[in-house]
């Protein structure tokens, strides 16, 4: 085995992704504790005087305590008892609220596997609904781990059964609460036949700051221990692989099934298991496969895919400015595909065909930068100023691959955008023009507004917040908004631009990425329309296909 194929074969890159408020920035901080790469958690967000988690570093987001970039962090960690090299862990904590599913949908891309946190008081919610639909297309395999099993909350059983009713998944027990919800005791750990052949029992810390110490005990001594909550356990384990829910690694990784493990981030238990599950089930990095409309129209011989040993090839997720006030930059966050990236290698970006240095690379944890020299297929890599690197752009080296690009969400949110004060409008354009590159909103254009004051377009009001927050804070540039009475949007073409131009409530824009795109009052002036104009191009955008 080649040396990068070893390094891919340790890699584990996957995202935390969930509904609001379940809990995954703690839950990320909490698995980093257990890797010891920090030696003590602070408590969620910075509520309440506390800490915030080290994963959050925008202001907005340690105000409102919610994620609203996704941050990478890397770390080594190895089981117990496992011997050779440690795995690397490439792990994505997505936005936490649903006005940044776009950015979510974007790190889905960019990951192997996916941990799908739920609230045990609340069980499955609509964006934990949507965000399971969106890993089951991509074909990310998901575990699933039912979070703040410390506080009152539903039965278990009842939350495995909603799971397989509401998304078809069944989900496959690894490690059953020994406890109701509210009353977390540990875990028994659950074999390939359903037995539960271990209890794991935690002891608290003080706020759940350190690693949670664990006692084991084989069943009989469970059971003379814990009396009938361990008989519980037992029996609601084997109840579940009578009716087939057991662990089958060909099915997780095909997706028709979800390993399960019950937990509490806040109190560190349970945490480890999910380390372990990761690094036994996940998959490594696979085969890279190219965009098959750029291959056809290729006028030289391009590849159609990369194997993880061949050339250096990576794929664009994510671009953020304003990580750290003291330095004016921008890091284009991208994953390693294929191949060794080497800091100062010269790659080419497929979309221009241009070559570039990249003499500026990093691994960031939060607000920590370190310089990466070398990664491999499964790293996450944040290249620094790197020309005009956009989300879903191909770099790479030696034959020529460009991998598909990262599909939109449909907006339904519109509003202006103008800089208050006229002699701020150069500082204005700039900020724009780097925040519609990051994908903060999407920009749209029309002769009749001009380009003073554009039209945001973005999937939820919060964006818009943070979009002019970060303005303010990292241009100098105070804005106001304005709403405009649009709320559907579809993608148009040339020749139907000046017939919709004549209907009532209805105003074309060009898109950055020069779409042309309708904007709608409502769904009935749309379908009215349509009815109406046949003729008229209207296609619907990425999320509403």
């Amino acid at each position: 085995m080649s040396t990068t194929a070893a390094e891919a074969h340790r890699r584990r890159t996957f995202a935390v992704i969930a509904h609001p408020d379940a809990g995954k920035s703690t839950l990320t901080e909490a698995l980093a504790l257990h890797a010891h790469v920090i030696n003590e958690a602070g408590a969620v967000h910075g509520k309440g005087g506390r800490k915030a988690t080290v994963s959050d570093w925008m202001e907005m987001e340690k105000d409102r305590g919610i994620s609203i970039a996704s941050s990478a962090l890397q770390f080594e960690y190895a089981p117990a008892g496992h011997t050779g090299e440690p795995y690397m862990i490439n792990l994505v904590d997505t936005p936490g609220h649903a006005d940044f599913s776009e950015d979510t949908y974007r790190v889905l891309m960019a990951v192997d596997a996916a941990v799908m946190l739920i609230d045990a008081t609340k069980g499955l919610e609509p964006q934990t609904l949507q965000l399971f639909r969106v890993c089951k297309a991509r074909g990310l395999p998901i575990i699933t781990v039912i979070n703040k099993w410390d506080r009152p909350g539903r039965a278990p059983l009842e939350l495995v059964d909603e799971i397989v009713t509401e998304i078809g998944l069944q989900p496959t027990p690894l490690y059953w609460p020994v406890g109701e919800a509210g009353d977390f005791r540990g875990l028994a750990r659950i074999t390939a036949h359903g037995e539960a052949d271990e209890y794991v029992h935690f002891l608290r810390t003080a706020g759940g700051a350190t690693v949670a110490p664990e006692e084991h005990y084989l069943p009989a001594q469970a059971h003379e221990r814990e009396g009938d909550v361990w008989d519980t356990a037992q029996e609601e384990a084997e109840l579940l692989a009578a009716a087939g829910a057991v662990h089958d690694e060909e099915l997780f990784l095909a997706c028709e099934t979800s390993p399960v493990i019950f937990a509490s981030a806040m109190l560190n238990f349970g945490v480890h298991q999910i380390l372990d599950t990761l690094c036994a089930l996940a998959p490594a990095p696979a085969t890279w496969h190219a965009d098959e409309k750029a291959v056809a129209a290729s006028t030289s011989a391009m590849d159609a895919q990369r194997e993880v040993d061949d050339e250096f090839s990576g794929v664009v997720f994510k671009v953020q400015a304003g990580m750290d006030k003291r330095h004016r930059d921008t890091l284009a966050f991208m994953r390693v595909a294929s191949g060794e990236f080497d800091r100062g290698m010269q790659v080419i970006h497929a979309q221009s065909g241009r070559s570039f240095s990249t003499k500026y690379a990093l691994t960031v944890f939060g607000r920590t930068r370190e310089t990466v020299e070398t990664a491999y297929p499964g790293d996450i890599v944040g290249l620094v100023n790197a020309g005009a690197l956009a989300p879903g752009d191909t770099i790479f080296a030696g034959r020529k691959i460009q991998y598909p690009p990262m599909p939109q969400f449909a907006p339904e949110h519109f509003r202006t955008l103008r800089a208050k004060s006229l002699g701020k409008y150069k500082q204005f354009r700039k900020a724009l023009e780097q925040l519609d590159a990051e994908g903060v909103v999407q920009i749209l254009r029309n002769d009749a507004r001009g380009d003073a004051a554009p039209v945001m377009a973005a999937v939820g009001p919060m964006q818009f917040d943070v979009m002019q927050a970060r303005m303010e804070n990292e241009y100098n540039v105070e804005t106001v908004t304005e709403p405009i009475p649009y709320s559907v949007a579809r993608r148009t073409d040339a020749e139907s631009v000046a017939g919709l131009n004549r209907q009532r409530g209805v105003e074309v824009f060009t898109r950055t990425d020069g779409e042309l795109i309708a904007l709608f009052g409502d769904k009935w002036k749309l379908a009215f329309i349509q009815r109406e104009h046949p003729e008229f191009t209207l296609e619907p955008l990425v999320a509403d296909d």
